[in-house]
């Protein structure tokens, strides 16, 4: 008699087997990198093993795994994205100034926490605070910016410092 994990297993494995293909396609026709297609087609199948879902309630097994698979791919991007601007803000910077490789990965690992940090904040208290820590804006001028009062500025930027301090807490 088949357990229910050995049958979510066989479940898996068809998934898998029916699907990997044409997932691996759509996915290097994304990327234009077949190693990277690769990369993402099996984290995707590794989200699906993951997640605690009845396999039998997928009706649409494409159009499910092109959703997470796109999440993947978004998440993808914006890391590319987040590695690009510091890499060109590091080539500006003089060579003695520039840190190591390892300072380097340290860095760029920072910087998509603190973006997964900012993503996690409601658009306008986001704004607010990269406008004052990013570019010095005044209270005021974040105000007029934004369209809402001062005072609505500052219990932006109390959220958001709030925020911050929570998750360096959880650490």
């Amino acid at each position: 008699m088949a357990t229910e994990g050995m049958v979510r297993q066989q479940m898996l494995h068809r998934l898998y087997a029916e699907h990997h293909g044409w997932l691996n396609g759509w996915l290097r026709r994304q990327l234009g990198c077949n190693q990277r297609a690769a990369d993402l087609a099996q984290d995707t199948f590794v989200r699906v093993m993951t997640k605690d879902q009845d396999m039998g309630a997928i009706r649409e097994p494409r159009a499910y795994l092109h959703t997470i698979a796109k999440g993947l791919l978004i998440n993808h991007w914006r890391r590319r994205q987040i590695e690009q601007a510091y890499l060109d803000a590091l080539a500006l910077q003089p060579e003695p100034v520039a840190p190591s490789p390892e300072s380097q990965a340290l860095i760029v690992e920072t910087l998509l926490q603190v973006d997964a940090m900012l993503a996690q904040l409601p658009a306008k208290v986001r704004s607010a605070f990269l406008m004052s820590q990013l570019q010095g804006m005044t209270y005021a001028a974040i105000a007029i910016e934004l369209g809402v009062s001062a005072r609505m500025v500052k219990k932006y930027m109390a959220q958001a410092m709030l925020h911050c301090l929570l998750l360096v807490a959880e650490d």
